[in-house]
């Protein structure tokens, strides 16, 4: 009884019929499965994306052969990353090939408004969310953590739905107040300032000093404060 248990078991997991000394027949699930776990597990991915893989049906009519050796799938090295024909082979000397179809779409986090937002519009927890897009739809560097964006502004009217990056976001906006940072390995001096330009994190903008009057270039860094590295 306990070696029909093991034996049902590498049955279901694999999807295949073994016989000792005869060829494996395949049945489509098989396939698909193979197929899916080739591709997540031989594409590259962004950083936090996802894998959404659709593999195409087989052709009914197709006859699936036994094989006495394991299935083996392979990918187009020149595929274009969306759409690719994975090479499925029967590595027996009477080997033979199928080519099967797969839509691969790669999605990652992006933050995302939840409703229509003006000019000049504060972030925060009511009004952006992340959702997943589909990754050749995103244009721009996209926003991924909402405690980042916390307290930035809108530079332009944004709709529903519409992606946060770093083009229609201010961490610094132009006429408001700025802590600047002055910082070296040894030592580090704040001060206060109002920013001249807007800008989003990692841009350099103009500040003018509120104690000196002198106009200063300075990184942004986080929400309303830029950084000058001495």
């Amino acid at each position: 009884m306990h070696k029909l248990k093991i034996l049902v078991k590498i049955t279901l997991t694999y999807l295949a019929i073994v016989n000792p000394g005869s060829a494996m027949t395949f049945d489509r699930d098989y396939l698909y499965n193979l197929i899916k776990t080739h591709v997540e597990n031989n594409v590259s991915l962004p950083a936090q994306g996802k894998l959404k893989v659709e593999v195409a049906e087989i052709d009914p009519r197709i006859s699936l052969q036994p094989c006495l050796s394991p299935l083996t799938a392979n990918i187009p090295e020149n595929h274009n990353g969306r759409n690719v024909n994975v090479k499925i082979v029967c590595p027996d000397e009477e080997s033979w090939q199928l080519y099967i179809p797969v839509k691969i779409q790669t999605i990652v986090p992006v933050l995302v408004t939840r409703m229509r937002m003006n000019k000049g519009t504060l972030l925060n927890s009511t009004n952006i969310e992340i959702i997943f897009k589909d990754n050749s739809q995103i244009r721009g560097t996209v926003l991924t953590d909402p405690k980042v964006v916390f307290g930035a502004r809108t530079k332009r009217n944004l709709s529903q739905g519409g992606a946060i990056t770093n083009k229609n976001t201010c961490f610094v906006c132009k006429g408001e107040p700025v802590n600047i940072v002055a910082m070296s390995d040894n030592f580090e001096i704040k001060s206060f300032g109002i920013a001249l330009d807007d800008g989003s994190l990692g841009e350099i903008i103009s500040v003018r000093n509120k104690k000196s009057g002198r106009v200063i270039q300075g990184q942004v860094n986080a929400i309303n404060q830029v950084v000058i590295n001495l």
